[in-house]
This record gives C-alpha cells, structure tokens and sequence, in this order.
C-alpha cells in the first residue's frame, strides 16, 4: 500500500495503516473524522421527497459497512484519496435508496436544473438555495424567504454547470481545491479558477435581489 502525505493528511494515513493491520479502534477513529463531511455530502445530495423519511446517519452507516467490508481491496489499490473513497461508496448508497424509494420518479422531479454528473446522486439548485438560505423559519417571513429562495434557484440555473459544481463541492461540501479537481475530473488550476469565478459571479447576482440576499455568501 502507498499512501502519500499528499494523497491524505492529519494523520489519516497513519490511522488508515493501523486499520489495515486490524486495529479496530484505528478504523473507528477513522470512520468519525469524516463523519460530519459526508453528513454535508448527503445532506446536498439526497432528493428533497426523501428527507424527512430517511437519516444522513443511516446513509453513512451503510457506507461504513460497505467500505469495512472493501477495504483490503482499497488498501491493496488506493486510487483515491481516503475521504474520496468514502465519499464515492456513500454517493453510491444514497443512489441506491433514490432508486428504491423513487424508482422511475427519480426523472420527474420538476424543473429544477441537475448541477452534477456522475455515480453520486444529483443536486439541484432548489437544493443549493436552500443551503444558502438556511433554516429560519419564521412565519412572518415566509413569503418573502419563498420570494427570496425562488430568485436564487434562478440565478444558479444561469451559471455555468461546472461552475455550479465547483461551488456545491467547495463551498457547501468544503472539499479542498484538490479534492474538487478529483471530483469533477479537471486540474486544481482549473477548479480554483471555477470555484471563484461561481462565486463572484453568484454575488454580483445576489447584491441585485431585494431582501438582503447579498449577505447569505458574506
């Protein structure tokens, strides 16, 4: 197995060694330090009829017996990155509980515009608004937040789709620039230009909505 410093860090290498050698507390330190990442991984990625009826946890327990399951193969080929890999085998078990829960719903989810390609399920823009917008839910406000929420799934739907990609990785997954590149298969020169270019793009759109919009990505 060769895993390098750059490939993955904070002592996950060591961690992953020890695993790999039967240190089962080793592999429990390992599976919590990624925990609440692939908590904002699911929590992006899974369908908006299903929240409510199924839990982030249970997602990634499954991985986790999944990849406790893979992990000789893993260590015998780590082509990705430690957290990668157990992000793709989550992506992987959230597709497999959109396929069951929504079997041929899965392409009739509205208009909302698909933000991502590849084995982990979609996200959408209703899905990067409401991340923006976070979870006040007073009523008086109501109206307003819908207003609000509206206009800025209009304004993720005119940017570029890979741009939009590299803004749900980096700044709602908080995947490293590295990490991203990897994901969407492009050079981390690439995806850092993407990255901020979704950005400044996305706030010269936000300053022009009424409501104090502008804020949401201070």
């Amino acid at each position: 197995m060769a895993l390098s410093e750059k490939t993955n860090s904070d002592g996950t290498d060591e961690l992953i060694r020890r695993a790999g050698a039967g240190d089962r507390e080793a592999w429990g330190d390992l599976l919590a330090k990624h925990r609440e990442r692939l908590r904002r991984m699911v929590a992006l990625r899974m369908d908006h009829r299903l929240q409510g009826r199924i839990d982030a946890s249970d997602v990634i327990q499954e991985a986790y017996i999944d990849a406790s399951r893979c992990l000789g193969d893993y260590l015998q080929n780590p082509v990705l990155p430690f957290y990668l890999w157990l992000r793709y085998l989550t992506g992987i078990r959230l597709a497999k509980l959109h396929r069951h829960h929504l079997g041929t719903q899965m392409r009739n989810a509205g208009r909302e515009i698909s933000l991502y390609r590849g084995t982990t399920p979609e996200t959408s823009s209703a899905a990067l608004a409401a991340q923006l917008m976070g979870r006040d839910s007073r009523p008086s406000e109501a109206a307003m937040r819908a207003e609000l929420k509206l206009r800025l799934q209009e304004a993720l739907n005119r940017m570029d789709p890979l741009d939009r990609e590299a803004l749900a990785l980096r700044h709602f997954e908080q995947l490293s620039n590295a990490e991203a590149a990897q994901v969407m298969g492009i050079k981390e020169a690439a995806a850092g230009k993407r990255y901020i270019r979704a950005l400044e793009r996305l706030r010269e759109i936000l300053v022009n909505i009424p409501g104090g919009a502008g804020e949401l990505l201070a």
